[in-house]
């Protein structure tokens, strides 16, 4: 992490305790430090009653053709704060304190702008308009086929070359009686990386006192089109190291084999007997090596009356905290980092540093009628909604 991200913890911890706004440095005027998960110092060993609500925003930096980006700094009188820029819609940072008191860093990102401008492995962002994959980059839809990027050969890959990942969005925040945030809308024109349809969609991150990070998405097009959108954190709950050791529960007793280039087969295969099976308790690592390249599958959420419905419990036994996500999604995509490698590119995180939990619908539903519909018809409101809880044990 560099002094910049370092200095926003710093800073949206003491305007909080001071009810003073600070007058914030561009990241153009830091440098790096030796380690992305420096500690918030002035975070350890407070109280819950030393934090309060708030919500302050600030300039992240300017994108290569030269439009302002901000960073919104949302933070809750338990000591957790939540970092998001309107390039991406990317959670840049997430800091939780641990069962003593410590607050880290507990996400992957990089140390600029400018690096996430340039292709990742999609840190903390916003994917679509179809996140996962879609084999070949081919669908019909209403007897028209079109061709998408095959931006990971031969399949497209969350949204293509320029996703929504890599769009600048409108962004304002908000305060109210229990939860601060911000709302981000973004326009994809008919025609963008290849989808039908002008695709109007909006994204509202929501910070609360009980630890709940909500994000909710709706969205609304003018043509019939696919959409399946997610939030693409990297979790590490220790804040350093690797992540094979966090144990982890789904609420799924079947997952989506694949066959090549990781596009499932069609079936919905029982998790009972396999390294696939986390409805009990399993650490990462236990079974990973019986995984060719280790977990990137998607799984099947048990359906449920009560929506969102349970997901997902991960838990890091070294400093006791605990993520539980909650979703309206069919299906939770696990991956565990494989393709990270220590370099550049992969933000200097090495392999593992890192699992996602990406809630979303099935890959390549355009062109498997068989899985739940991903198709939005002009009148018609696409809406999800995910929640992450954190607490300490």
């Amino acid at each position: 992490m560099n002094d910049w991200k370092l200095m926003s913890g710093l800073i949206s911890i003491i305007i909080l305790m001071t009810g003073c706004a600070k007058e914030k440095t561009s990241p153009s005027d830091t440098s790096p430090t030796a380690s992305k998960n420096a500690n918030s110092k002035d975070a350890e060993m407070n109280t819950g009653n030393e934090f309060q609500l708030a919500v302050q925003s600030e300039p992240y930096g300017t994108t290569a053709d030269g439009q302002e980006i901000n960073q919104f700094l949302l933070s809750n009188d338990k000591g957790m704060s939540v970092n998001i820029i309107n390039f991406g819609a990317i959670v840049t940072a997430v800091y939780l304190p641990d069962r003593a008191g410590k607050s880290e860093n507990i996400t992957l990102g990089f140390n600029s702008l400018a690096e996430y401008e340039k292709k990742g492995p999609y840190f903390g962002a916003i994917c679509g308009r179809y996140a996962n994959r879609i084999a070949e980059g081919k669908f019909s839809l209403d007897g028209k086929e079109y061709q998408l990027a095959q931006n990971n050969p031969p399949s497209h890959l969350h949204g293509g070359e320029q996703g929504f990942d890599k769009k600048v969005w409108a962004a304002e925040s908000f305060s109210e009686k229990n939860e601060v945030g911000v709302r981000l809308n973004y326009v994809s024109p008919d025609g963008e990386e290849g989808y039908p349809g002008k695709l109007t969609l909006r994204v509202v991150y929501t910070l609360n006192n009980e630890n709940e990070l909500k994000i909710d998405y709706t969205a609304t097009s003018d043509q019939a089109t696919p959409i399946n959108v997610t939030n693409h954190c990297y979790w590490n709950l220790a804040g350093t190291g690797d992540v094979l050791d966090h144990e982890i529960v789904l609420n799924c007793d079947r997952y989506l084999p694949v066959a090549g280039h990781a596009i499932p087969t069609g079936e919905l295969a029982a998790v009972k007997e396999t390294p696939m099976d986390f409805t009990s308790a399993h650490k990462i690592g236990e079974r990973i090596a019986q995984v060719e390249g280790g977990y990137d599958h998607c799984w099947v959420v048990n359906s449920a009356e009560k929506q969102p419905a349970f997901c997902a419990r991960v838990k890091d036994p070294q400093s006791g905290r605990i993520m539980e996500i909650s979703t309206t999604e069919p299906g939770v995509q696990f991956y565990t980092g494989n393709f990270l490698d220590g370099t550049e590119a992969s933000g200097g995180y090495k392999k593992h540093g890192g699992f996602c939990l990406e809630t979303q619908h099935f890959p390549n539903s355009p062109n498997r009628p068989e899985f739940p519909n991903t198709i939005l018809k002009p009148g018609k409101v696409y809406e999800q909604t995910t929640i992450h809880k954190f607490s300490v044990e």
